[in-house]
């Protein structure tokens, strides 16, 4: 359909993988009229932060090729639709800053040119400095005009003798993943474009000292560099501290004394002309993104979180302590059960020898201790003497009332049966109940 409509353009070639996303499809290109001239044409479907509506996305993107910058790769031709975007830009026979820094073929596959690299060895002190400025001007440049980008690395820089040119601008207008996105969503302190852009610079600077890129960030020592301005710079963007507590400005990079001396011999005048109502536009898009970038960094903080804490409840130390408090605490509930239950018991023995002590046995020989006495309460008085009644016969036993039994006339009772004398007994009288009563 795009050439139905552009019928000036060709395809060459396919440019098979020469880039990291999956969804981006490159093809060289020829003009009719100049056949000599090759471009490249990247197409790209939208991407989870495009935020802008269809008709102001289009807008912007068709305001791409009036962007003119010296360190900007101008873009020839720009169109959108729905879902996807189509860009033309002129084709660079040198390649990229990467394949500069690899030693390798612009239109080689990505994973050949870069996964195993025969040689590493970064670039010259003075193309640190001079491509590092030249960069951090345009980061500048996109900031002051409120444009996103959040897409720098060294892919996307082409080089031009010693110019280096921004690529893919339209990436953030796409609303597609940066390529460092796995490294600066783990840190709540980077949670603006601008931001991301300095933390994405870190990355760049560092793969043109040493080669290649930093084995994991925060980085927490840095090789010998070529000088300590650039590890200075460094320490500033990819340290523990500078992840922890926030990047510094653009403004600020640019006043280190690794980039404050470089003269810049351009004379090419930048200039962007962005409507008043697509800048609002961009404003609302660019938070959306941030916003959604906080939310994600909050969910990988939760779960980092969590990860922590179950690595730590799993481990064999804590296991062992889980067994060990479980131990005391079984050893300690069975103490307080016993000494519960000791005292119940004591409870009830005491109640029980205290009710019991009045009743006591009449047979039992041992009278009660008098340091027992002292703790047990007085005994009742005995009830007063009941009428003697007569007895019914002589070989009767004499019955004592039951007070007798107390501890306290137990010794009475001793000595009247033992002086107890038989021939003492009166003899009971006969009655004869069958004569019948007169009267």
């Amino acid at each position: 359909m795009f050439f139905r409509s552009e019928p000036k353009w060709e395809v060459v070639e396919p440019l098979k993988d020469i880039g990291w996303r999956i969804r981006k499809k490159y093809f060289l290109m020829k003009i009719k009229n100049q056949p000599k001239e090759r471009l490249v044409l990247s197409w790209a479907d939208l991407g989870p932060d495009k935020y802008l509506s269809d008709k102001d996305f289009q807008c912007l993107i068709k305001l791409l090729p009036s962007c003119l910058h010296p360190y900007i790769f101008r873009v020839t031709f720009a169109t959108a639709n729905e879902s996807s975007a189509l860009l033309i830009r002129m084709f660079n026979e040198k390649g990229t800053l990467k394949d500069l820094i690899y030693k390798a073929k612009p239109k080689d596959p990505f994973l050949r040119k870069y996964c195993n690299p025969k040689k590493i060895q970064g670039l010259e002190l003075q193309q640190i400095k001079t491509y590092g400025r030249q960069i951090l001007e345009v980061l500048k440049f996109l900031h002051d005009k409120g444009f996103p980008y959040g897409h720098l690395h060294a892919s996307n820089v082409v080089l031009e003798g010693d110019t280096c040119r921004l690529l893919d601008l339209e990436n953030s207008l796409l609303g597609l993943p940066s390529f460092y996105r796995s490294y600066f969503s783990q840190f709540r302190k980077i949670n603006t474009l601008e931001s991301v852009d300095v933390f994405c610079f870190g990355h760049l600077l560092y793969e043109m000292t040493y080669g290649r890129p930093p084995d994991s960030v925060p980085v927490d020592s840095f090789p010998p560099a070529p000088s300590m301005a650039v590890v200075a710079v460094l320490e500033s963007t990819l340290s523990c501290e500078a992840c922890k507590n926030g990047m510094p400005t653009v403004s600020r990079l640019l006043q280190m004394p690794l980039f404050s001396d470089v003269l810049l011999t351009t004379s090419e005048k930048p200039q962007f002309k962005i409507p008043t109502k697509l800048k609002e536009a961009l404003r609302i898009a660019k938070e959306c993104i941030e916003k959604r970038l906080i939310e994600e960094q909050k969910q990988i903080h939760q779960h980092r979180r969590l990860t922590r804490a179950q690595s730590h409840h799993g481990s064999e130390e804590e296991r062992k302590k889980r067994k060990i408090l479980a131990r005391k605490k079984s050893k300690r509930s069975a103490v307080e059960n016993s000494e519960e239950h000791s005292a119940k018991y004591s409870n009830s023995n005491n109640s029980g020898s205290g009710a019991s002590s009045p009743l006591t046995s009449p047979s039992s020989p041992t009278p009660p201790s008098t340091a027992g006495m002292s703790a047990l309460p007085p005994p009742p008085p005995p009830p007063p003497p009941a009428a003697p009644l007569p007895p019914a016969s002589a070989e009767a036993p004499t019955r004592l009332p039951p007070q007798a039994v107390n501890g306290v006339g137990r010794g009475a009772l001793l000595s009247s049966i033992q002086n107890f004398q038989k021939g003492t007994l009166r003899k009971a009288e006969t009655c004869d109940h069958s004569a019948p009563k007169i009267g």
